[in-house]
């Protein structure tokens, strides 16, 4: 891929590195769900979830998982009658919850960021140097293998769509949430400027098409691109402060 169709982190640094960030108010970034019923007479169809509408949610997972599966195996963005085939459902199940097939894109891009929060949580972060930096890489590399088609798919979609470019923001926001995370020791022996230096330089390494780009044009294994990440980590990384007696 093209880098300049990438979007540039190093622009929004200013915003996203000079205030404190949790990943429930940067999440709470994205809008609710419309809910597929009306409130009937006295709020008791909000009060209440029939079958019906628990079958349409299931229909709409169902979509979604589809349309996921088929970004995963293939290049290509699929059309409504692939997602239809795959999901065993019409294509008019398809319009009838989702206005058109970008409703359903940002759809899917919201349900990995939730599915990708809870396989990305911090691991070891009390861990050793050496530990920790594994950790984030295989944790990073996992991610990448696991979202990079629906990445790429976001990125090539993204300039018509201020919902598409807000959802590539927040994955950033949360990469850079998890890399603090796991190497707090470090960052915080850096003074200003050279903490946030040091930040965008290690969410650019670990970025998707990085990783992209070891397995796919130079062929590593997972092992091998692993291990690049590692020591590139390791040699941007200060040393480890002394632990606190």
């Amino acid at each position: 891929m093209d880098v300049r169709h990438r979007a540039p982190f190093a622009a929004n640094a200013s915003i996203e590195l000079n205030r404190p960030e949790t990943e429930a108010n940067i999440v709470q970034q994205i809008p609710p769900e419309t809910p597929d019923l009306p409130l009937g007479q006295a709020g008791r169809k909000a009060s209440r979830v029939d079958g019906r509408h628990l079958r349409s949610e299931r229909t709409k997972k169902l979509i979604i998982e589809a349309y996921m599966a088929l970004v995963r195996d293939s290049t290509q963005v699929p059309t409504a009658a692939q997602i239809a085939e795959r999901a065993g459902y019409s294509v008019r199940s398809i319009f009838e919850r989702f206005p058109d097939l970008h409703a359903l894109r940002v759809a899917a891009t919201d349900h990995a960021i939730s599915e990708a929060k809870v396989m990305g949580m911090p691991r070891d972060t009390g861990g050793d140097r050496e530990t920790r930096i594994r950790s984030q890489v295989e944790s990073r590399a996992s991610g990448c293998e696991r979202w990079l088609p629906l990445w790429r798919v976001l990125i090539a979609n993204k300039d018509d769509s201020p919902e598409l470019q807000q959802r590539i923001k927040i994955i950033r926001q949360l990469i850079v949430l998890r890399i603090e995370a796991m190497f707090r020791p470090e960052l915080a022996a850096l003074a200003e400027p050279d903490r946030k230096k040091t930040l965008i330089a290690l969410e650019a390494l670990m970025d998707f098409e990085s990783w992209a780009r070891m397995v796919e044009m130079f062929g590593l294994s997972r092992d091998e691109a692993c291990n690049v990440w590692i020591r590139a980590i390791d040699r941007l990384l200060p040393q480890t402060p002394p632990p606190v007696s």
